[in-house]
């Protein structure tokens, strides 16, 4: 098995930019969901406002995050949120652990998706593992895993929402994807990790799981 993607979400529910090369920290990779979408009252998220998801989030030169390839705070991204996402909606920076749905880091297998055969991009992982069973995933909650120079804590499976069933490029919705993901994979696909080793992680690195 090896890294056959990276990915990161430099803004929360918009779509990411992939990565040759990135160092995994205790807070997964740098710059991830560092921006996110919100209104008066809460944070905004694709589940509920998809139209996010047509919306590119990167990092510049200076590691501050882009949309569409505009500073994030500039006029025209809130003036194109506000007629796309709705009136009230802005965005804000947070660096906090509690930008992450449930742990810093999300690993899929390339096996376990293309069970499905599906984009694996609705499900958003930051490294995608190539070369992987159907089901060697469903083994690994509680085991340490070493990708390239950082080892990983497996914690659980993910709990699969309705953002999966929103098309990357389209957001046309299809709520069989989900009913599928239910049906053939217990609503479970994909792994919620903790980085336990720091360390350089790039694609073609070698994956392997660790026994205690």
């Amino acid at each position: 098995m090896v890294v056959g993607e990276i990915w990161r979400y430099p803004v929360k529910s918009m779509a990411g930019e992939q990565l040759g090369a990135t160092m995994l920290t205790a807070n997964g990779i740098s710059g991830d969901r560092v921006v996110h979408a919100r209104d008066a009252r809460d944070v905004l998220t694709a589940r509920s406002h998809p139209a996010l998801l047509g919306f590119h989030g990167s990092l510049g030169p200076d590691d501050e995050p882009l949309v569409d390839g505009e500073p994030w705070s500039s006029e025209s991204i809130a003036r194109r949120l506000r007629q796309a996402v709705g009136p009230d909606v802005r965005l804000a920076r947070f660096d906090g652990p509690e930008r992450f749905d449930v742990l810093p880091l999300l690993v899929a297998t390339d096996g376990a998706i293309a069970r499905l055969g599906v984009d694996r991009r609705r499900f958003r992982p930051n490294i995608l593992v190539s070369g992987a069973s159907g089901d060697a995933e469903r083994s690994w909650p509680g085991k340490r895993v070493r990708i390239g120079g950082a080892v990983i804590g497996v914690a659980s499976l993910r709990q699969r929402c309705v953002m999966t069933t929103y098309d990357p490029d389209t957001q046309v919705q299809d709520v069989s994807i989900l009913r599928r993901i239910v049906r053939e994979a217990g609503g479970r696909l994909a792994l919620d990790c903790r980085v336990i080793e720091p360390g350089r992680v790039a694609v073609g690195d070698r994956v392997a799981v660790l026994e205690d």
